[in-house]
């Protein structure tokens, strides 16, 4: 395993500027003014993150982009080596609550540019192996992720508490001890269907009847049915207008037909992403009625990252609080391809290069230790059925004789 040289001092994401602040001084705009070159941090992260995110050299511009009078540096940047590297770090498939396939949504975010795609479904990374292998044709790479459902209650009173969204980032291995999650995201789905049935009976007791077999067509075989597919229920039953006037209404956390499911505690659930190898950070912190003291609590239990950057460019205090908490500032589109007007397109959450690369700089180190896991468990017991099991999130060039390996996997 092998890391590129950087002088990690100078890329720490705590010396990294601010690509949301800007500098605190204000200059007067000049006419004929110039655009200041790329700093030297800057041309370094940028160096770190294309060569995580491309492994192998965009190609050489062709004879038709040079003879179109595209000057080489524009050409190269047309052919895939521009300065932009877009990742997308919080999307959704059918798996969960999204509309989209696993490679439909690959297709999309790589028509939208999008270099790095991780897909943080709820409380299940079942399309993680479909969008890998879409990612394969499509040349672009895929951070295996899921957002997981939990509660942030200070006495740890069981059903009751605030719900909390934390997603998780893993590497091209996925998590070590993997069964271990496995057993808390399918512990969280089975409460899912509880909690649904749970919401049917208070929206009943409301005059708003919604039959089970409804929501369950809506959210499709083997998915554990969410609010976005009961409000999906009311909009086509004719009781709402819209999905979010359906959450406004009564699916909202305050909202008459809200319920809680088997989400275990915020703590538990940071804990459990860094024993199996991943980076934590805390999604949609604007949604949170204290979260000052949600961030503190996970701070505490080791979170990592938090949302800050959204669409609309807007950080109000978050940046503030990440800044406070010394954790990293995120951000993506919760892309759940729903195709209304006001839903922000995958890859429209434009993160800096140096935020990418602080990200990367905390992810990659813990990412390895974990795929170092993985790879001394199958050591122990090196069967086929166990090389499956490794191999769940990668691929395999030659399946015969278990070797080689895709060098992708070893990143």
């Amino acid at each position: 395993l092998t890391f590129l040289p950087l002088d990690r001092s100078r890329l720490c994401h705590r010396n990294l500027p601010n690509p949301a602040m800007g500098t605190k001084k204000k200059t007067k705009p000049s006419r004929g003014r110039k655009k200041p070159r790329t700093s030297a941090d800057q041309a370094l992260a940028l160096d770190y993150v294309r060569a995580w995110a491309h492994p192998t050299p965009p190609p050489e511009p062709s004879a038709d982009a040079v003879d179109g009078f595209l000057p080489p540096h524009a050409a190269r940047m047309a052919c895939g080596g521009g300065a932009n590297v877009l990742f997308e770090l919080h999307s959704h498939s059918n798996h969960s609550d999204g509309f989209l396939s696993p490679s439909a949504l690959v297709e999309r975010a790589h028509r939208n540019g999008v270099k790095v795609l991780a897909l943080t479904d709820h409380d299940t990374m079942a399309g993680i192996p479909e969008a890998m292998s879409a990612a394969h044709k499509c040349g672009i790479r895929i951070i295996p992720g899921v957002e997981i459902s939990a509660l942030h209650s200070p006495r740890e009173i069981p059903g009751a508490g605030e719900p909390v969204h934390i997603l998780a980032y893993y590497g091209m291995c996925g998590p070590s001890r993997f069964d271990e999650l496995d057993n808390m995201l399918l512990n969280i789905r089975e409460g899912r269907y509880l909690r649904a049935k749970n919401m049917l009976a208070k929206l009943n007791s409301l005059k708003v009847p919604i039959k089970w077999e409804h929501v369950t067509k809506i959210a499709g075989e083997g998915v554990a049915p969410g609010r976005l597919h009961i409000a999906r229920a009311l909009v086509e039953a004719g009781y709402v207008d819209n999905v979010r006037q359906a959450f406004n209404k009564y699916l909202g956390n305050d909202g008459p037909a809200y319920a809680t499911g088997s989400e275990p505690f915020t703590e538990t659930v940071v804990q459990m992403i860094s024993r199996t190898g991943g980076i934590s950070a805390l999604a949609h912190p604007w949604s949170l009625k204290n979260p000052d003291a949600v961030i503190r609590s996970l701070k505490g239990a080791g979170l990592h990252a938090m949302e800050v950057y959204r669409s609309d460019g807007k950080v109000d205090g978050f940046s503030q609080l990440a800044e406070k908490y010394g954790l990293l500032k995120l951000g993506g589109s919760d892309f759940h391809g729903k195709g209304t007007k006001d839903e922000t397109d995958v890859g429209e959450v434009k993160l800096a290069i140096t935020t990418l690369c602080s990200f990367l700089e905390m992810a990659r180190p813990i990412w390895c230790s974990a795929m170092k896991d993985i790879l001394l468990k199958f050591a122990e017991e090196p069967s086929a059925a166990n090389l499956g099991k490794t191999l769940k999130f990668g691929q395999l060039s030659n399946p015969d004789g278990f070797a080689p390996i895709d060098s992708d996997i070893l990143e």
